[in-house]
């Protein structure tokens, strides 16, 4: 029993140190990007998209909305009293739709976070993330505008105060980082740990087979796991490279990548609040449709 325990020690913290010199340079720039957007070029971003909305650009505007939701480093949470802000100035609910779809998806951390699965992972997941915030504003321009009524109820919903308040910037900054590492340390940790654990302990060749390539199936059911697996996107990244390692396919990749930031718990919630049971529910199909053509077609494309 003691053997056992030892051997399961080295084992474990050989594969450990693997993932932490593969994985955690880039959550460390990821921490450091996110926090300088959110300390100096979040008021840049929010005002861009406030005079996107004040402009004709008619369904062209959703493109910039969908970059700028990229843009932004605010969570869920923080983003949807942000919407509500730009509601009341007249911001129409296409460009909130792409705007809180993109961010949502993906953010300057997370951006830097997945350079870690490669370039050609980096690529799809900007790109799909994009095009997935442009398709909501697009769908809800096509099929809910001039119905005189918003699609979203920001009812209760006001912007709060900004913590980033130091007067001395370099100390907001360092604060900024502090709290960055707080709220993504531990689920990181956690995702290492569990990717040692899974490289001990699971044949490559069962993800090979659930996830391979040209295996329809596989999409299914990395979409459909994204659901209950997805942590944060610094938890997940080291899993998922290692997924890939053993023969995923790039687009069950995708798949997974979409539908776990889309259907996190604490996002699911802030959803619901804001769009009620019967839009909660097209945005579930929504994601869920989208991430299973996008993982269809890069397979068929890579």
């Amino acid at each position: 029993m003691w053997d056992w325990i030892q051997r399961e020690a080295v084992y474990l913290w050989y594969y450990l140190d693997i993932q932490i010199r593969q994985i955690a340079p880039y959550w460390a720039l990821g921490i450091v990007l996110g926090s300088f957007v959110s300390v100096f070029g979040k008021k840049y971003i929010h005002g861009a998209f406030a005079k996107i909305g004040q402009r004709k650009m008619g369904w062209l505007g959703v493109i910039p909305a969908s970059i700028l939701g990229i843009a932004s480093p605010l969570c869920m949470y923080g983003t949807i009293p942000i919407a509500a802000s730009f509601s009341e100035q007249g911001v129409k609910d296409d460009y909130l739709a792409a705007f809180m779809m993109s961010s949502i998806l993906l953010n300057p951390q997370l951006i830097l976070y997945s350079g870690a699965l490669g370039q050609t992972a980096l690529i799809i997941r900007c790109a799909s993330c994009f095009l997935c915030g442009c398709a909501a504003g697009w769908l809800i321009r096509f099929f809910y505008s001039g119905k005189g009524k918003s699609f979203f109820d920001f009812t209760g919903f006001h912007e709060g105060k900004s913590r980033d308040t130091d007067p001395n910037m370099l100390l907001r900054f360092l604060k900024n980082i502090w709290r960055n590492i707080k709220a993504t340390g531990p689920m990181f940790a956690l995702g290492i740990l569990l990717t040692a654990l899974y490289q001990i302990h699971v044949p490559g060749d069962f993800v090979s087979g659930l996830f391979g390539k040209n295996n329809g199936f596989g999409v299914l059911m990395a979409a459909t796991i994204g659901v209950p697996v997805y942590m944060c996107g610094g938890g997940t990244i080291p899993l998922l490279n290692e997924w890939l390692a053993d023969g995923m396919s790039m687009g069950s990749a995708a798949a997974f990548m979409l539908t776990g930031p889309a259907t996190k718990i604490t996002n699911l919630g802030a959803m619901k609040i804001v769009l009620g049971w019967k839009r909660f529910l097209i945005y579930l199909a929504f994601v869920i449709l989208f991430s299973l053509c996008t993982g269809l077609i890069v397979d068929f494309i890579c």
